[in-house]
């Protein structure tokens, strides 16, 4: 049993890879896809979320995901607050997985806020996936975030240092896409045989 944290900044192509691991076989939970069921219509965390910012960050009764981010990204205290709703919920199902593996499976959790959230400990192994910048700018713009949700999301990660200074393994996502699945493909073999013992 392996838990690995898979985390870089947006736009590195950590998803791509997350996705390369759950093909060889791995069982891949996403924070993000947590974060977002933690406040779903009807969820605890939902009510939370009206009680403290209100109906103005609804839609047609549903999360206004692009107006929260502007507005969390604008303001350092709702950021706090939307934390301190959302990570004990993702907390707690993260756990859940952990505790739920069978002796001879590899958990790969993308967290893109590894660093930040101080989460280390929590893995036998850390992978980052990195990209020079302008690449990354690149992808967030066709994937279609304005230039400036492009700017503050990357302001608000940890630096590439940071979670370099973290990682067991640092894969360089400035290639092709079949490159990138030849590193994950190897560092999979090498897990398989940590995960044996």
């Amino acid at each position: 049993m392996l838990v690995v944290g898979l985390t870089g900044g947006i736009g590195s192509g950590k998803s791509l890879a997350a996705q390369f691991f759950a093909e060889l076989g791995a069982l891949v939970i996403d924070a993000d896809q947590l974060a977002r069921d933690a406040i779903e219509r009807g969820s605890d965390g939902f009510d939370e979320l009206i009680a403290t910012f209100g109906d103005s960050i609804l839609s047609n009764g549903l999360v206004d995901r692009r107006a929260l981010g502007e507005l969390v990204f604008r303001d350092v205290d709702a950021k706090k607050k939307l934390e301190a709703i959302i990570h004990p919920i993702v907390r707690r199902e993260f756990e859940e997985a952990v505790q739920s593996l069978e002796q001879d499976q590899i958990l790969i959790y993308e967290i893109p806020l590894l660093f930040e959230t101080k989460a280390m400990e929590r893995f036998d192994y850390i992978v980052t996936v990195e990209a020079d910048m302008q690449l990354r700018k690149e992808r967030l713009l066709k994937k279609g975030l304005r230039n400036s949700e492009v700017e503050s999301r990357i302001a608000a990660q940890a630096s590439r240092e940071e979670r370099v200074s973290i990682a067991d393994q640092v894969f360089e996502n400035n290639g092709s896409e079949d490159e990138l699945l030849r590193s994950v493909e190897n560092l999979w073999e090498l897990l398989k045989m940590r995960s044996k013992g």
